[in-house]
């Protein structure tokens, strides 16, 4: 027995060195194909151009940014992409609605296409007869708002099967999506909901139920990578769901919370001197909440999407500049580091809609609180 065990462990030790020996001779063959694919001084200029082949800094913003088109990859001439529809209005010529490829297939004399330079960059311009160009006013379907319909068409389908389902199973154990749905909802009105808002929680509980799924379903809709849809990676979005709650937060204000904005409860001999700068820092904080809640949400999920985007490019600049080989070796390092990102980013995609819902929840708190 004792025997067996010894020529195990040798067996074992001699399968060790075998694959240590191995990936010994991988590291060298890497690091050796490293030296030989790296462009000499000599030849500078032909880096240089290979360099310039890929921009990487295109590469990153393209991926992180809004488009009139849906592209999912591209391998070699083949590009993996679906136009999108195009409306615009122009005083000049009227109504006009076709698809985003037309930008690229078009007559020589077509009006329309996307300024590439100066102030109208990545936006819609008109050629007129005369040479000059005006931009057109653009209701088109760009990626970000197609993301923005297929987040809200998800969470539309999700909410109404759920209470489909939680009609029908009235008194009995929730099962499939309900059993899914139930703990999240409890959780927003147990844990946001109440404690924040307080007994007034049922009028705002929809509102902050919507917010803080239509936030997630967005954030881990956006980690989908070849899909491309970066929608609370754009400010616009960020900023719409931060005006509905400061709205919200306006309307829903009694008038002990405008009372303690403008004429804060005190000795008034103590106050006076001091009270154009309160009135000031309080309705400066009032108008800088909504624009934090923007901001963060905004720059968490950007950072995200631009780490991902830039360790995939660093792979396909490394094989344009020092050749094929350094670039397989570099995928290896990227992809490890792309899952680490994707992980984290999805819990910050849950952290970012707790939060969002929380803030939002304790505006409306401090709006209806009662007096003391």
């Amino acid at each position: 027995m004792y025997g067996g065990e010894c020529i195990c462990i040798k067996e074992y030790n001699t399968s060790i060195n075998i694959d240590m020996g191995i990936c010994k001779y991988i590291l060298w063959f890497l690091l050796a194909g490293f030296f030989f694919w790296i462009p000499k001084a000599g030849n500078a200029e032909e880096t240089e151009d290979v360099h310039q082949s890929f921009n990487t800094v295109d590469y990153v913003f393209e991926h992180i940014g809004d488009s009139y088109e849906w592209h999912f990859f591209t391998i070699n001439d083949f590009h993996a992409t679906i136009p999108l529809p195009v409306i615009l209005y122009s005083k000049h010529s009227g109504w006009h609605l076709f698809l985003s490829n037309k930008f690229y297939h078009s007559e020589k004399d077509f009006p329309f296409q996307i300024s590439i330079e100066g102030q109208n960059e990545g936006k819609i311009v008109e050629t007129l007869s005369d040479g000059s160009e005006i931009v057109p006013f653009d209701l088109s379907l760009t990626r970000t708002i197609v993301g923005l319909l297929i987040t809200s068409l998800i969470l539309i389908l999700v909410t109404l099967r759920t209470a489909k389902l939680a009609a029908r199973n009235a008194g009995k154990k929730p099962s499939g999506l309900q059993n899914f749905m139930e703990p999240v909802i409890i959780f927003i009105r147990n844990d946001i909901a109440k404690p924040f808002v307080g007994e007034k929680y049922e009028r705002y509980l929809p509102f902050i139920l919507t917010l803080f799924n239509f936030i997630l379903v967005a954030n881990l809709l956006g980690l989908v990578l070849p899909l491309g849809l970066n929608v609370t990676g754009n400010i616009a979005v960020t900023m719409v769901l931060a005006f509905f709650t400061f709205l919200i937060t306006m309307f829903s204000g009694n008038k002990h919370y405008w009372k303690h904005i403008f004429n804060p409860e005190g000795p008034w001999y103590m106050k006076s001197p001091v009270l154009p700068l309160m009135q000031f820092i309080e309705v400066a904080g009032t108008l800088i909440k909504p624009v934090v809640l923007m901001i963060r949400l905004f720059a968490n999920m950007l950072s995200g999407h631009m780490i991902i985007a830039v360790l995939v490019g660093l792979v396909f600049l490394m094989s344009s500049v020092y050749g094929l080989l350094v670039g397989v070796g570099t995928s290896f390092i990227s992809i490890i580091f792309s899952v680490f990102i994707v992980l984290l980013d999805i819990l910050v995609s849950f952290i970012q809609a707790y939060i969002f819902a929380v803030l939002s929840a304790m505006y409306f708190g401090m709006a209806t609180e009662k007096g003391h």
